[in-house]
């Protein structure tokens, strides 16, 4: 398991989404329903299947920090999550939360994949299209709003987040759920993963950084995914 290490960005500008231009990364062509095969570049022997349909929203589209995160989980984490509550946010339909319940050893709790009402039968289909029903629940969860009593009582205390930095006003919403959650837990962690794409993230990222403790994650992809905008952190309370 590869150690956390906390940045210099005044050091290394090349990696720091502060210093990306606003036009680095356009969003990605949209994708005619159908269902993919992912082995997250072979890390998974038994390949998850997922249905991309954007008829309910864009997030029914795989997206580029989703496959980030979930190779990092898969090559780091597969066998630390044994006891762990996890709980995905933004989960669209499901790519890390499915990736983590195939390819990680997860033995005593379900592990939630979350988003909006739109989302949820992409989310249901998706645990039923990889047989993972009772290992994996579909659940609604508003950003901003209080989180659900069944959430309130999971207490998760492993996060993923991938591609939730993308609508500007959602940003202090997002904020508001990821502060919640700390809340609920405090020693929770939350891997956050995104895709620098315009001036507005960078102020996203500092208002997190203001909030939480911001820790960049080491992996050994980094030097590749970071040079097309993508950024893996660890957010924990202060």
């Amino acid at each position: 398991m590869l150690p956390e290490v906390v940045r210099d960005r005044s050091s290394s500008p090349e990696f720091s989404p502060l210093a990306i231009g606003e036009d680095l990364s356009p969003l990605p062509a949209y994708k005619a329903a159908g269902t993919a095969s992912i082995d997250f570049a072979g890390l998974l022997a038994d390949p998850i299947r997922l249905r991309e349909d954007l008829s309910s929203g864009c997030g029914g589209q795989t997206w580029p920090a989703g496959m980030t995160l979930a190779r990092h989980m898969l090559r780091y984490h597969a066998d630390d999550l044994k006891d762990s509550r996890i709980l995905e946010l933004g989960a669209g339909g499901g790519l890390v939360g499915l990736a983590v319940a195939r390819g990680c050893v997860v033995e005593k709790n379900p592990i939630y994949i979350t988003d909006q009402l739109g989302m949820y039968s992409l989310m249901e289909h998706n645990i039923g299209l990889n047989g993972l029903e009772g290992r994996v629940k579909a659940a609604i969860l508003n950003w901003g709003e209080p989180l659900p009593q069944d959430i309130m009582s999971f207490k998760p205390d492993v996060i993923l987040a991938a591609d939730c930095v993308y609508f500007e006003p959602a940003f202090p919403l997002l904020l508001a759920t990821l502060s919640d959650l700390l809340r609920l837990c405090p020693t929770a962690t939350i891997y956050f993963c995104f895709k620098k794409r315009r001036r507005a993230d960078m102020q996203f990222l500092k208002k997190a950084q203001k909030m939480f403790q911001v820790v960049e994650i080491a992996d050994e992809d980094r030097p590749v995914f970071s040079r097309e905008g993508l950024f893996l952190y660890t957010f924990r309370a202060l």
